[in-house]
């Protein structure tokens, strides 16, 4: 009988391989870096993201002084329709004081309100102060719509209200061009109209858009 050593494994003989450890493997499991990296990403992402929107300021929010130089700011017209309305007093535009005036009575109980704001910066058309201007709008043009402190409306020391009605994020982005610019604004606080300071208030186009943002709940 045929001897085989025993030194030769008997598997190689007969040309196969031989078998392999039958040890259990080894299992290896990636580092906790490889999951907690993301993570850390997207909760900072998280973060980010919710400390913007709480950042984020609605015309509501925005510290405003009235006319009286009293601290204030729009919440309390909140849900109503605006138009915002940079105004003087010795500019050709000045009579449309009358027409503002006549569109807010007529839509005021339907919660429509406008807002004057002073401005110097057009011709320096509006060089008074706050008691001039209020004596002024009161006694020449029978105003009662809210008047605000004097602002400026762009430049260097644009206003955080104008910011966030003309600045590059707007709905209708560019600085204000003249005294009697107007801005609409929607129940929801969003512009929805900017309107030139040579439109006239009673102009068609001007009640037809205060009639349909009135008419959105």
């Amino acid at each position: 009988m045929l001897q085989v050593p025993e030194s030769l494994d008997s598997t190689a003989c007969c040309g196969l391989e031989s078998p392999r450890s039958t040890a259990t493997p080894r299992l290896t499991f990636p580092g906790p870096a490889k999951y907690f990296a993301p993570m850390k990403t997207l909760t900072l992402f998280a973060t980010l993201l919710v400390t913007t929107m709480l950042n984020a300021q609605s015309l509501y929010d925005i510290p405003l002084k009235d006319i009286n130089g009293k601290d204030t700011t729009l919440k309390e017209h909140k849900g109503k329709v605006l138009m915002i309305v940079n105004v003087a007093s010795k500019c050709g535009n000045t009579p449309q004081y009358a027409g503002l005036q006549s569109l807010y009575e007529k839509n005021k109980d339907k919660g429509f309100v406008v807002l004057g704001f002073p401005c110097n910066q057009f011709g320096k058309q509006e060089p008074g102060s706050n008691d001039e201007i209020k004596d002024f709008c009161t006694s020449k043009y029978a105003v009662t719509f809210p008047m605000y402190d004097k602002v400026d409306v762009k430049g260097a020391k644009q206003h955080p209200l104008y910011k966030e009605l003309s600045g590059p994020e707007a709905p209708f982005p560019g600085d204000v061009g003249w005294n009697f610019g107007k801005f609409l604004v929607g129940r929801d606080g969003k512009v929805v109209k900017r309107i030139d300071p040579r439109t006239k208030p009673d102009a068609p186009e001007v009640t037809k858009a205060v009639d349909e943002a009135l008419a959105k709940k």
